[in-house]
């Protein structure tokens, strides 16, 4: 397998506020842990910025060059700058850059996605390869099924829009993701679900409904396996959240088992 999304850090308390106290877990430092993951079946990994910095960039650019067990790296850059072009043309150097992220989920204007800054950077992706990794949250939906609607540009939905696992009211969250059915330009990310429910008290079946329902609207063409590791270590261990979603995936073909597990990414993400 290849996982579509890892994280790496050096942990700092003040730049990585998000990781609250009781996320403890993963108050550490997090590099490229090869043996652990090929033992488990998963033998690349794309890595995805956790920080909102070109520094950030630059340190998982590093760790690429230093293993090859990350096949490609999702950055950061600011994608509302005036010179974005010549940015995006500066980190082209680096082969490993697959594509960029923006933390949508953390932004307060309800608007952000119809920026025209925001948007005149999204198309600018396009012209250098890069894919856009889209993370929000569930009552950003409509505005990201806007936002996809409105570009051609590749794109993948990150942790499924996070659904609200935890609440135990799926309904809305499955409605609105019906969109996505016709816009073949968007794939997602069967990613950082466990988190999304109650940390000591989720089950199988909740896994089940929300995976059940990425089949039901992307199909096995435009899925992609990732474990959000570090991420998943505060509701489950990778070993839990790996078995999980594999036999949840257990009645497609074969054929459909590998693309969720390896080519869907390799596509995507046109990794070498």
């Amino acid at each position: 397998m290849i996982d579509s999304h890892q994280h790496f850090w050096n942990y700092d308390e003040e730049r990585d506020a998000w990781i609250t106290p009781e996320m403890s877990v993963i108050r550490a430092d997090f590099y490229p842990d090869e043996e652990t993951f090929r033992s488990k079946g998963i033998q690349s990994c794309v890595a995805v910025q956790a920080a909102s910095s070109e520094e950030e960039t630059l340190f998982l650019l590093a760790l690429a060059e230093q293993s090859d067990f990350i096949r490609g790296v999702v950055g950061w850059v600011d994608l509302q700058q005036p010179n974005i072009e010549d940015r995006l043309a500066y980190f082209s150097q680096f082969e490993t850059i697959k594509g960029f992220r923006h933390i949508i989920q953390g932004e307060k204007d309800s608007d952000f996605l119809k920026r025209p800054a925001f948007l005149k950077g999204i198309r600018a992706l396009d012209a250098f390869d890069y894919t856009y990794d889209l993370l929000i949250l569930p009552h950003q939906l409509h505005s990201g099924i806007n936002f996809c609607q409105s570009l051609e540009q590749k794109i993948v939905l990150d942790h499924l829009a996070k659904p609200p696992i935890k609440s135990g009211d799926l309904n809305a969250w499955k409605k609105e993701l019906q969109a996505f059915k016709s816009l073949d330009h968007v794939s997602a990310k069967i990613s950082g679900l466990v988190t999304e429910a109650n940390w000591q008290h989720w089950t199988k079946d909740q896994m089940k409904e929300v995976i059940d329902t990425a089949l039901a609207v992307f199909g096995p063409d435009r899925l992609m396996f990732g474990t959000d590791y570090p991420v998943v270590k505060v509701a489950a261990e990778l070993d839990t959240w790996i078995d999980v979603y594999t036999s949840q995936i257990q009645s497609l073909s074969k054929s459909e088992q590998e693309k969720i597990n390896q080519s869907n990414c390799i596509n995507f993400y046109a990794l070498d």
